[in-house]
């Protein structure tokens, strides 16, 4: 079964075309550039190299956020043409565990950052167990050091992961000490690969139904629907 990967949630840019346990080819850039311009051209490039047409594709598998909300909306949007038009099967999976499954290897939680600002991040944890990747808490926004307070009184060794994540370094070591660890550079991209594999094993969703999960509200619509009260 040959899937196709696309990830637009963050800056990184991430589309890769697997087939079962195989990578056939994999696109990943970290760079602030519009992904509307960057991504079609970025699929068609990869597809091409590969020597895989579209009418091949067996099913769509897109990251849905957290994230930019404008990154979000991209690569969902293209995902869900794509699937409607192929009439292919489409799965949805979280930019956060995406970017925890890079965390294959260590041996406790998993956090994974997105900076939110204003204190605040987008994380969940996971674990990995003989049965995979592991949801322990789930992805939500919250205060960073309200986070790291939770993460303290479980008395574990926590992973984390991402390229925002050296925005809050001091604050995890401040608070967990030598059981903070913090990922190495170059498991700090999701993969886009992964997020295939991940997608594989989800049961698709009705294209129709699949819609990005930004956790909040974008300022100017949680200020829209306080007016509307």
């Amino acid at each position: 079964m040959k899937a196709l990967a696309i990830d637009t949630t963050n800056n990184v840019l991430g589309i890769a075309l697997i087939d079962e346990e195989k990578v056939i080819g994999e696109y990943i850039t970290n760079l602030k550039k519009n992904h509307s311009v960057r991504a079609m051209p970025a699929i068609e490039r990869l597809l091409s190299d590969c020597d895989v047409r579209p009418k091949e594709l067996d099913k769509l598998v897109v990251a849905t956020g957290p994230g930019s909300y404008t990154g979000v909306r991209i690569g969902v949007s293209i995902a869900k043409t794509m699937a409607w038009s192929l009439k292919i099967p489409i799965a949805g999976v979280s930019s956060l565990e995406v970017l925890a499954a890079n965390g294959r290897f260590f041996n406790g939680f998993i956090s994974p950052i997105f900076d939110a600002r204003r204190g605040q991040v987008y994380t969940g944890l996971y674990q990995y167990t003989q049965q995979g990747l592991a949801t322990i808490e789930s992805d939500q926004n919250l205060l960073l050091v309200d986070w790291l307070n939770m993460l303290n009184s479980k008395h574990e060794q926590v992973l984390f992961l991402g390229n925002d994540v050296n925005l809050h370094k001091e604050a995890i070591v401040d608070v967990l000490g030598e059981r903070g660890q913090i990922g190495q550079v170059s498991i700090n991209n999701p993969r886009p690969s992964e997020l295939g594999f991940i997608g594989l094993r989800k049961e698709a969703i009705d294209v129709h139904s699949l819609v990005p999960n930004y956790i909040r509200l974008a300022e100017a619509e949680a200020k829209w629907l306080e007016q509307q009260k």
